[in-house]
Protein backbone atom coordinates (compact mmCIF):
# COMPACT_ATOMS: atom_id res chain seq x y z
CA UNK A 1 0.00 0.00 0.00
CA UNK A 2 1.33 3.51 -0.63
CA UNK A 3 0.31 6.54 1.77
CA UNK A 4 0.20 9.39 -1.01
CA UNK A 5 -0.96 12.18 1.52
CA UNK A 6 1.92 14.51 0.24
CA UNK A 7 1.28 13.92 -3.42
CA UNK A 8 -1.28 12.40 -5.59
CA UNK A 9 1.06 9.87 -7.30
CA UNK A 10 4.07 8.81 -5.19
CA UNK A 11 5.25 9.19 -1.73
CA UNK A 12 6.61 11.57 0.08
CA UNK A 13 10.65 10.62 -0.07
CA UNK A 14 12.34 11.95 3.79
CA UNK A 15 15.99 11.31 2.52
CA UNK A 16 15.60 13.72 -0.44
CA UNK A 17 18.34 16.62 -0.88
CA UNK A 18 17.70 20.07 0.61
CA UNK A 19 17.84 23.08 -1.61
CA UNK A 20 21.74 24.07 -2.01
CA UNK A 21 20.68 27.39 0.03
CA UNK A 22 18.34 25.23 2.80
CA UNK A 23 20.97 27.00 5.75
CA UNK A 24 20.48 30.35 4.19
CA UNK A 25 16.83 30.47 4.33
CA UNK A 26 16.76 28.93 7.74
CA UNK A 27 18.84 31.33 9.27
CA UNK A 28 17.36 34.57 7.25
CA UNK A 29 14.05 33.48 7.50
CA UNK A 30 13.69 32.40 11.21
CA UNK A 31 12.76 29.08 10.31
CA UNK A 32 14.01 27.15 12.41
CA UNK A 33 11.49 28.58 15.59
CA UNK A 34 8.84 27.63 13.25
CA UNK A 35 10.23 23.97 12.42
CA UNK A 36 10.79 23.47 16.11
CA UNK A 37 6.75 24.65 16.95
CA UNK A 38 5.66 22.07 15.06
CA UNK A 39 8.13 19.33 16.08
CA UNK A 40 7.10 19.95 19.72
CA UNK A 41 10.54 18.79 20.92
CA UNK A 42 10.07 15.38 18.77
CA UNK A 43 13.22 15.47 16.56
CA UNK A 44 11.19 12.86 14.19
CA UNK A 45 9.16 15.66 13.35
CA UNK A 46 11.50 18.59 13.07
CA UNK A 47 13.56 16.75 10.69
CA UNK A 48 10.43 16.04 8.76
CA UNK A 49 9.20 19.07 8.97
CA UNK A 50 11.83 21.42 8.48
CA UNK A 51 12.65 18.81 4.92
CA UNK A 52 8.90 19.27 3.85
CA UNK A 53 8.72 23.23 4.19
CA UNK A 54 11.72 23.81 2.48
CA UNK A 55 11.44 21.20 -0.87
CA UNK A 56 8.78 23.83 -2.01
CA UNK A 57 5.97 22.67 -4.44
CA UNK A 58 5.52 24.19 -7.71
CA UNK A 59 2.63 23.25 -8.68
CA UNK A 60 -0.60 24.91 -7.74
CA UNK A 61 -2.65 21.93 -8.10
CA UNK A 62 -0.04 19.56 -6.03
CA UNK A 63 -0.40 21.99 -3.20
CA UNK A 64 -4.29 22.28 -3.40
CA UNK A 65 -3.99 18.41 -2.86
CA UNK A 66 -1.70 18.95 0.30
CA UNK A 67 -4.14 21.80 1.32
CA UNK A 68 -6.85 19.31 1.33
CA UNK A 69 -5.62 16.58 3.51
CA UNK A 70 -5.04 19.62 5.47
CA UNK A 71 -8.53 20.37 5.63
CA UNK A 72 -9.49 17.27 6.39
CA UNK A 73 -6.35 16.86 9.58
CA UNK A 74 -7.83 20.13 11.25
CA UNK A 75 -11.07 18.53 10.83
CA UNK A 76 -10.33 15.31 12.63
CA UNK A 77 -7.26 16.22 14.63
CA UNK A 78 -7.59 13.16 16.91
CA UNK A 79 -8.36 10.44 14.22
CA UNK A 80 -4.91 11.85 12.67
CA UNK A 81 -2.79 11.77 15.92
CA UNK A 82 -4.45 8.05 16.45
CA UNK A 83 -3.08 6.93 13.28
CA UNK A 84 0.15 8.95 13.52
CA UNK A 85 0.61 6.88 17.02
CA UNK A 86 -0.08 3.65 15.53
CA UNK A 87 2.38 3.96 12.58
CA UNK A 88 4.97 5.17 15.47
CA UNK A 89 3.99 1.92 17.91
CA UNK A 90 4.15 -0.59 14.80
CA UNK A 91 7.64 0.47 14.45
CA UNK A 92 8.77 1.08 18.01
CA UNK A 93 7.61 -2.80 19.12
CA UNK A 94 9.09 -4.24 16.03
CA UNK A 95 12.64 -2.92 16.99
CA UNK A 96 12.17 -4.78 19.98
CA UNK A 97 12.51 -8.65 18.18
CA UNK A 98 16.27 -9.32 18.03
CA UNK A 99 17.53 -11.47 15.93
CA UNK A 100 21.60 -13.38 16.22
CA UNK A 101 22.95 -14.42 13.24
CA UNK A 102 21.09 -12.85 10.18
CA UNK A 103 22.35 -16.39 8.17
CA UNK A 104 20.67 -18.45 10.39
CA UNK A 105 17.59 -19.24 8.18
CA UNK A 106 15.77 -20.52 11.39
CA UNK A 107 16.53 -17.54 13.81
CA UNK A 108 15.09 -15.35 10.81
CA UNK A 109 11.91 -17.32 9.97
CA UNK A 110 11.02 -17.38 13.85
CA UNK A 111 11.41 -13.35 14.21
CA UNK A 112 9.92 -13.00 11.11
CA UNK A 113 6.81 -14.99 12.45
CA UNK A 114 6.61 -12.93 15.58
CA UNK A 115 7.02 -9.26 13.67
CA UNK A 116 4.17 -10.54 11.66
CA UNK A 117 1.82 -11.53 14.12
CA UNK A 118 2.68 -7.84 15.21
CA UNK A 119 1.78 -6.44 11.80
CA UNK A 120 -0.94 -8.62 11.32
CA UNK A 121 -2.46 -6.81 15.29
CA UNK A 122 -1.51 -3.52 14.30
CA UNK A 123 -3.01 -3.73 10.54
CA UNK A 124 -6.33 -4.71 12.29
CA UNK A 125 -6.00 -1.85 14.30
CA UNK A 126 -5.53 1.21 11.20
CA UNK A 127 -8.39 -1.09 9.53
CA UNK A 128 -10.53 -0.27 12.82
CA UNK A 129 -9.81 3.57 12.24
CA UNK A 130 -10.55 3.45 8.98
CA UNK A 131 -13.56 2.05 9.53
CA UNK A 132 -15.14 4.09 12.19
CA UNK A 133 -13.95 7.19 10.29
CA UNK A 134 -13.55 7.23 7.03
CA UNK A 135 -16.54 8.68 5.94
CA UNK A 136 -15.68 11.64 8.33
CA UNK A 137 -12.64 12.57 5.85
CA UNK A 138 -13.18 14.64 1.99
CA UNK A 139 -9.89 14.40 0.62
CA UNK A 140 -8.69 12.88 -2.21
CA UNK A 141 -5.92 11.66 -0.19
CA UNK A 142 -7.64 10.16 2.43
CA UNK A 143 -9.86 8.83 0.79
CA UNK A 144 -8.03 7.19 -1.41
CA UNK A 145 -5.68 6.09 1.64
CA UNK A 146 -8.78 4.39 3.51
CA UNK A 147 -10.71 3.00 0.68
CA UNK A 148 -7.15 1.06 0.10
CA UNK A 149 -7.04 -0.18 3.97
CA UNK A 150 -10.87 -1.49 3.84
CA UNK A 151 -10.16 -3.46 0.60
CA UNK A 152 -6.49 -4.32 1.17
CA UNK A 153 -6.80 -5.42 4.52
CA UNK A 154 -10.46 -7.22 4.22
CA UNK A 155 -10.64 -9.51 6.94
CA UNK A 156 -10.14 -12.89 4.32
CA UNK A 157 -6.59 -11.53 3.61
CA UNK A 158 -5.56 -11.31 7.40
CA UNK A 159 -7.37 -14.87 7.73
CA UNK A 160 -5.21 -16.05 5.47
CA UNK A 161 -2.23 -14.46 7.04
CA UNK A 162 -2.32 -15.81 9.88
CA UNK A 163 -2.93 -19.72 8.62
CA UNK A 164 0.13 -18.97 6.55
CA UNK A 165 1.62 -17.81 10.27
CA UNK A 166 0.65 -20.94 11.97
CA UNK A 167 1.89 -23.34 9.47
CA UNK A 168 5.33 -21.85 9.74
CA UNK A 169 5.94 -22.13 13.10
CA UNK A 170 6.33 -26.01 12.06
CA UNK A 171 4.99 -27.80 15.11
CA UNK A 172 4.66 -30.57 13.03
CA UNK A 173 8.09 -30.65 12.01
CA UNK A 174 9.35 -29.29 8.58
CA UNK A 175 8.31 -31.01 5.69
CA UNK A 176 11.31 -30.94 2.49
CA UNK A 177 12.61 -32.44 -0.23
CA UNK A 178 16.02 -32.45 -2.10
CA UNK A 179 17.74 -34.47 -4.85
CA UNK A 180 20.94 -35.72 -4.91
CA UNK A 181 23.47 -33.92 -6.92
CA UNK A 182 27.64 -34.06 -8.15
CA UNK A 183 29.19 -35.96 -5.48
CA UNK A 184 26.08 -36.93 -3.45
CA UNK A 185 26.00 -33.43 -1.87
CA UNK A 186 21.69 -32.67 -1.61
CA UNK A 187 20.29 -30.19 -4.18
CA UNK A 188 17.55 -28.58 -4.79
CA UNK A 189 15.63 -28.16 -1.55
CA UNK A 190 11.65 -27.68 -1.11
CA UNK A 191 9.94 -26.45 1.55
CA UNK A 192 6.73 -28.89 1.08
CA UNK A 193 3.02 -28.15 2.66
CA UNK A 194 1.74 -31.31 4.26
CA UNK A 195 -1.43 -32.26 2.89
CA UNK A 196 -2.36 -34.43 5.77
CA UNK A 197 -1.65 -34.23 9.78
CA UNK A 198 1.04 -36.65 10.79
CA UNK A 199 0.49 -40.14 11.69
CA UNK A 200 0.30 -41.41 14.80
CA UNK A 201 2.99 -44.48 14.12
CA UNK A 202 4.90 -40.71 12.38
CA UNK A 203 4.51 -39.10 15.74
CA UNK A 204 5.91 -42.06 17.91
CA UNK A 205 8.68 -42.10 15.16
CA UNK A 206 6.97 -45.35 13.09
CA UNK A 207 8.03 -44.84 9.54
CA UNK A 208 4.54 -45.88 6.98
CA UNK A 209 5.52 -49.27 5.32
CA UNK A 210 7.93 -48.20 2.55
CA UNK A 211 9.58 -45.33 3.91
CA UNK A 212 13.38 -44.86 5.97
CA UNK A 213 14.00 -43.04 8.79
CA UNK A 214 17.34 -42.07 10.41
CA UNK A 215 17.42 -41.27 13.91
CA UNK A 216 20.45 -39.29 15.75
CA UNK A 217 21.23 -39.91 18.97
CA UNK A 218 20.97 -37.56 21.87
CA UNK A 219 24.55 -36.68 22.40
CA UNK A 220 25.28 -36.46 18.38
CA UNK A 221 26.56 -32.98 17.93
CA UNK A 222 27.78 -32.92 14.86
CA UNK A 223 24.57 -35.22 13.66
CA UNK A 224 22.64 -32.31 15.51
CA UNK A 225 24.43 -29.82 13.09
CA UNK A 226 23.54 -31.35 9.79
CA UNK A 227 20.36 -31.44 10.62
CA UNK A 228 20.00 -28.23 11.12
CA UNK A 229 21.84 -27.35 8.24
CA UNK A 230 18.84 -29.25 6.19
CA UNK A 231 16.39 -27.78 7.92
CA UNK A 232 17.67 -24.30 7.17
CA UNK A 233 17.87 -25.47 3.38
CA UNK A 234 14.91 -26.10 3.22
CA UNK A 235 13.21 -23.02 4.84
CA UNK A 236 15.69 -20.95 3.58
CA UNK A 237 13.62 -19.06 0.49
CA UNK A 238 9.96 -19.00 2.95
CA UNK A 239 12.15 -17.79 6.04
CA UNK A 240 13.93 -14.80 2.97
CA UNK A 241 10.28 -14.28 1.53
CA UNK A 242 8.64 -13.61 5.04
CA UNK A 243 11.48 -11.14 5.80
CA UNK A 244 10.93 -9.09 2.68
CA UNK A 245 6.72 -9.21 3.68
CA UNK A 246 7.97 -7.93 6.66
CA UNK A 247 10.06 -5.42 5.75
CA UNK A 248 7.29 -4.52 3.13
CA UNK A 249 5.07 -3.91 5.84
CA UNK A 250 7.33 -1.94 7.93
CA UNK A 251 7.98 -0.08 5.39
CA UNK A 252 4.41 0.99 4.99
CA UNK A 253 4.19 2.17 8.66
CA UNK A 254 6.71 4.30 8.43
CA UNK A 255 5.81 6.04 5.34
CA UNK A 256 2.29 6.31 7.49
CA UNK A 257 4.40 7.77 10.20
CA UNK A 258 6.65 10.30 7.90
CA UNK A 259 3.88 11.97 6.12
CA UNK A 260 1.43 11.84 8.84
CA UNK A 261 3.95 13.08 11.02
CA UNK A 262 4.09 16.15 8.69
CA UNK A 263 0.51 16.80 9.19
CA UNK A 264 0.52 16.25 13.15
CA UNK A 265 3.27 19.36 12.88
CA UNK A 266 0.77 21.32 11.24
CA UNK A 267 -1.51 20.55 13.80
CA UNK A 268 1.02 21.67 16.51
CA UNK A 269 1.31 24.55 14.95
CA UNK A 270 -1.89 25.45 13.89
CA UNK A 271 -2.89 25.18 17.81
CA UNK A 272 -0.05 27.38 19.05
CA UNK A 273 -1.12 30.16 16.65
CA UNK A 274 -4.27 29.76 17.54
CA UNK A 275 -3.94 29.56 21.09
CA UNK A 276 -2.48 32.93 20.99
CA UNK A 277 -5.41 34.26 18.99
CA UNK A 278 -3.19 34.90 16.12
CA UNK A 279 -5.02 34.25 12.27
CA UNK A 280 -4.38 31.97 9.88
CA UNK A 281 -5.37 31.23 6.50
CA UNK A 282 -5.26 28.85 3.24
CA UNK A 283 -3.27 30.20 0.86
CA UNK A 284 -4.61 31.31 -2.77
CA UNK A 285 -1.45 29.83 -4.79
CA UNK A 286 -1.72 30.78 -8.41
CA UNK A 287 0.35 30.27 -11.53
CA UNK A 288 1.42 32.55 -14.72
CA UNK A 289 3.46 35.12 -15.86
CA UNK A 290 2.11 37.91 -13.87
CA UNK A 291 3.92 38.08 -10.35
CA UNK A 292 1.08 38.07 -7.74
CA UNK A 293 0.99 39.16 -3.84
CA UNK A 294 -1.75 40.18 -1.94
CA UNK A 295 -2.05 39.78 2.06
CA UNK A 296 -4.17 40.36 4.93
CA UNK A 297 -2.55 40.75 8.32
CA UNK A 298 -0.02 39.05 7.23
CA UNK A 299 2.77 38.51 10.05
CA UNK A 300 5.85 36.78 10.80
CA UNK A 301 4.67 33.10 12.74
CA UNK A 302 8.72 32.95 14.44
CA UNK A 303 8.20 36.44 15.68
CA UNK A 304 4.93 35.37 17.21
CA UNK A 305 6.52 32.12 18.45
CA UNK A 306 8.95 33.93 20.59
CA UNK A 307 7.30 36.82 21.98
CA UNK A 308 4.61 36.33 24.66
CA UNK A 309 2.63 39.39 22.87
CA UNK A 310 0.81 38.62 19.64
CA UNK A 311 2.48 40.74 16.54
CA UNK A 312 1.54 43.09 13.72
CA UNK A 313 0.05 42.52 10.93
CA UNK A 314 0.51 44.33 7.41
CA UNK A 315 -1.45 44.25 4.75
CA UNK A 316 0.16 44.77 0.82
CA UNK A 317 -1.42 44.49 -2.69
CA UNK A 318 1.16 43.74 -4.87
CA UNK A 319 -0.28 42.31 -7.70
CA UNK A 320 1.22 42.82 -11.31
CA UNK A 321 4.41 44.45 -8.76
CA UNK A 322 7.82 42.51 -9.88
CA UNK A 323 9.53 44.35 -6.72
CA UNK A 324 8.93 45.18 -3.40
CA UNK A 325 11.03 47.97 -1.55
CA UNK A 326 10.35 48.64 1.76
CA UNK A 327 11.99 52.17 3.36
CA UNK A 328 11.09 53.86 6.64
CA UNK A 329 12.09 54.47 10.21
CA UNK A 330 14.71 52.23 11.69
CA UNK A 331 13.14 49.18 13.73
CA UNK A 332 9.87 50.28 12.49
CA UNK A 333 9.06 46.38 11.24
CA UNK A 334 10.89 46.66 8.00
CA UNK A 335 12.83 43.23 7.88
CA UNK A 336 10.19 41.63 9.82
CA UNK A 337 7.80 42.32 6.82
CA UNK A 338 10.24 40.62 4.70
CA UNK A 339 10.64 37.55 6.64
CA UNK A 340 7.15 37.26 6.72
CA UNK A 341 7.02 37.17 3.31
CA UNK A 342 9.60 34.92 2.47
CA UNK A 343 7.79 32.34 5.29
CA UNK A 344 4.36 33.01 3.89
CA UNK A 345 5.76 31.70 0.13
CA UNK A 346 7.52 28.58 2.15
CA UNK A 347 4.60 27.52 3.98
CA UNK A 348 2.11 27.95 1.18
CA UNK A 349 4.37 25.99 -1.16
CA UNK A 350 4.73 23.26 1.30
CA UNK A 351 0.86 22.91 1.67
CA UNK A 352 0.73 24.89 4.92
CA UNK A 353 -1.39 27.07 5.86
CA UNK A 354 -0.41 30.71 6.05
CA UNK A 355 0.20 33.41 8.90
CA UNK A 356 -2.13 35.70 7.65
CA UNK A 357 -6.35 36.80 7.12
CA UNK A 358 -5.59 35.94 3.89
CA UNK A 359 -3.17 35.43 1.50
CA UNK A 360 -2.56 34.57 -2.41
CA UNK A 361 0.48 34.40 -4.30
CA UNK A 362 2.55 33.21 -7.57
CA UNK A 363 4.15 29.69 -7.02
CA UNK A 364 7.85 30.66 -7.05
CA UNK A 365 10.44 27.74 -7.98
CA UNK A 366 12.61 29.02 -6.24
CA UNK A 367 13.05 31.59 -2.95
CA UNK A 368 16.43 32.90 -2.29
CA UNK A 369 17.51 35.60 0.65
CA UNK A 370 20.45 37.86 0.73
CA UNK A 371 20.67 39.27 4.24
CA UNK A 372 22.89 41.27 6.04
CA UNK A 373 25.92 38.98 7.74
CA UNK A 374 28.16 39.42 10.44
CA UNK A 375 32.15 40.60 9.55
CA UNK A 376 33.97 37.50 9.04
CA UNK A 377 35.21 36.10 11.84
CA UNK A 378 38.10 34.27 10.59
CA UNK A 379 39.40 38.26 8.63
CA UNK A 380 40.05 36.62 5.81
CA UNK A 381 37.30 39.24 3.59
CA UNK A 382 35.40 42.46 4.54
CA UNK A 383 31.77 42.28 4.13
CA UNK A 384 31.43 43.20 1.10
CA UNK A 385 33.25 40.52 -0.18
CA UNK A 386 31.01 38.39 1.54
CA UNK A 387 28.08 39.99 0.13
CA UNK A 388 29.02 39.60 -3.37
CA UNK A 389 30.57 36.49 -3.18
CA UNK A 390 26.60 35.43 -1.86
CA UNK A 391 25.06 37.36 -4.48
CA UNK A 392 27.29 35.49 -7.40
CA UNK A 393 26.34 32.13 -5.73
CA UNK A 394 22.24 33.42 -5.88
CA UNK A 395 22.77 34.39 -9.29
CA UNK A 396 24.07 30.95 -10.58
CA UNK A 397 20.94 29.05 -9.10
CA UNK A 398 18.11 31.38 -9.53
CA UNK A 399 15.45 30.94 -12.68
CA UNK A 400 13.13 33.37 -14.01
CA UNK A 401 10.67 32.22 -11.85
CA UNK A 402 12.50 32.85 -8.36
CA UNK A 403 12.16 35.00 -5.66
CA UNK A 404 14.73 37.20 -3.68
CA UNK A 405 14.50 38.71 -0.95
CA UNK A 406 17.34 41.50 0.10
CA UNK A 407 18.09 42.60 3.44
CA UNK A 408 20.17 45.93 3.87
CA UNK A 409 22.12 44.37 0.93
CA UNK A 410 25.44 46.06 -0.24
CA UNK A 411 24.66 48.80 2.75
CA UNK A 412 28.47 47.89 3.98
CA UNK A 413 30.35 50.02 1.99
CA UNK A 414 29.52 53.71 1.16
CA UNK A 415 25.70 55.02 -0.22
CA UNK A 416 27.09 55.86 -3.67
CA UNK A 417 28.64 52.97 -4.03
CA UNK A 418 26.84 50.14 -2.78
CA UNK A 419 23.24 51.70 -4.76
CA UNK A 420 25.34 51.31 -8.20
CA UNK A 421 25.86 48.04 -6.77
CA UNK A 422 22.18 46.85 -5.87
CA UNK A 423 20.89 48.88 -8.94
CA UNK A 424 22.91 46.90 -11.67
CA UNK A 425 22.19 43.83 -9.84
CA UNK A 426 18.21 44.66 -9.44
CA UNK A 427 18.00 45.67 -12.92
CA UNK A 428 19.75 42.11 -13.93
CA UNK A 429 17.13 39.98 -11.94
CA UNK A 430 13.92 42.24 -12.93
CA UNK A 431 14.70 41.92 -16.45
CA UNK A 432 15.16 38.11 -16.05
CA UNK A 433 11.39 38.34 -14.83
CA UNK A 434 12.50 37.30 -10.96
CA UNK A 435 10.37 38.62 -8.00
CA UNK A 436 11.86 41.18 -5.42
CA UNK A 437 11.58 42.21 -2.52
CA UNK A 438 14.01 44.80 -0.88
CA UNK A 439 14.76 46.53 2.50
CA UNK A 440 17.14 49.39 2.46
CA UNK A 441 18.31 52.91 4.21
CA UNK A 442 19.78 53.75 0.98
CA UNK A 443 18.10 57.18 -0.05
CA UNK A 444 20.19 57.44 -3.89
CA UNK A 445 18.88 53.59 -3.97
CA UNK A 446 15.41 54.17 -3.69
CA UNK A 447 14.89 57.24 -5.22
CA UNK A 448 16.56 56.17 -8.27
CA UNK A 449 14.48 52.75 -8.07
CA UNK A 450 10.92 55.41 -7.84
CA UNK A 451 12.16 57.21 -10.86
CA UNK A 452 12.92 54.08 -12.90
CA UNK A 453 10.48 51.56 -12.11
CA UNK A 454 7.33 53.24 -10.70
CA UNK A 455 5.13 50.88 -12.60
CA UNK A 456 6.16 47.57 -11.60
CA UNK A 457 7.52 48.36 -7.94
CA UNK A 458 5.54 48.65 -4.95
CA UNK A 459 7.03 51.37 -2.57
CA UNK A 460 6.24 50.70 1.46
CA UNK A 461 7.55 52.44 4.44
CA UNK A 462 7.71 51.65 8.04
CA UNK A 463 4.97 54.19 9.74
CA UNK A 464 6.34 56.40 12.18
CA UNK A 465 4.22 58.44 14.23
CA UNK A 466 4.55 62.52 14.59
CA UNK A 467 5.71 61.73 18.41
CA UNK A 468 8.47 59.23 16.91
CA UNK A 469 6.54 55.93 17.76
CA UNK A 470 6.70 53.22 15.74
CA UNK A 471 3.30 50.96 14.40
CA UNK A 472 5.44 48.24 13.12
CA UNK A 473 3.02 48.81 10.38
CA UNK A 474 3.81 49.25 6.26
CA UNK A 475 2.26 51.68 4.72
CA UNK A 476 2.67 52.82 0.71
CA UNK A 477 4.62 55.86 0.64
CA UNK A 478 7.80 57.32 -1.68
CA UNK A 479 11.31 56.68 0.60
CA UNK A 480 12.32 59.81 2.47
CA UNK A 481 16.60 60.83 2.73
CA UNK A 482 16.00 60.08 6.71
CA UNK A 483 15.40 56.61 8.91
CA UNK A 484 14.64 58.68 11.91
CA UNK A 485 17.65 57.29 13.62
CA UNK A 486 17.67 60.37 15.97
CA UNK A 487 14.04 58.71 17.71
CA UNK A 488 16.37 55.98 18.71
CA UNK A 489 18.93 57.79 20.10
CA UNK A 490 16.89 59.98 21.98
CA UNK A 491 15.28 57.01 23.46
CA UNK A 492 18.28 55.69 24.80
CA UNK A 493 20.40 58.44 25.20
CA UNK A 494 17.28 61.16 26.91
CA UNK A 495 18.73 63.80 24.57
CA UNK A 496 18.65 64.95 20.90
CA UNK A 497 22.16 64.29 18.86
CA UNK A 498 22.43 67.60 17.81
CA UNK A 499 22.22 68.50 21.37
CA UNK A 500 19.11 69.86 22.33
CA UNK A 501 17.68 68.13 25.39
CA UNK A 502 14.52 65.97 24.80
CA UNK A 503 11.68 66.73 27.37
CA UNK A 504 12.70 66.08 30.82
CA UNK A 505 16.06 64.58 30.10
CA UNK A 506 18.70 65.57 31.79
CA UNK A 507 22.38 66.69 30.49
CA UNK A 508 24.51 64.13 29.68
CA UNK A 509 27.99 64.68 31.54
CA UNK A 510 30.71 66.50 30.10
CA UNK A 511 33.50 64.22 28.48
Amino acid sequence: MHVCLMYQDRDFDPAADLPPNADALSQDLGLDVLVGAMAAGDRFLLDVARRAVLTSLTDPDAIRYRQAVLIDCLAQPAVVRELYALAVEAIERERRYWIFGQSDPSSLLHRSVDVMHLFVEMLKRVRAVAERHAAAFRSAGFARLFAEMLRELEDGYLQTVEEHLRRLQFRDGVLLSAELGAANRGTNYVLRRRVRRPSWRERIGLADPGSYTYQIADRDEAGARALGELRGRGIALAANALAQSADHILSFFGQLRVELGFYVGCLNLHEQLIRKGEPTCLPEPVSGATPMLSARSLYDPSLSLSTPERVTGNHVTADSKRLIVITGANRGGKSTFLRSVGLAHLMMQSGLFVAAEAFRADVRDGIFTHFKREEDSELQSGKLDEELRRMSWIVDHVTPRSLVLFNESFASTNEREGSEIARQILRALLEAGIKVGYVTHMFDLAASLLRERSADALFLRAERLPDGRRTFRLVEGEPLPTSHGADIYRRVFGVAPDGVLAAGARQLPAG
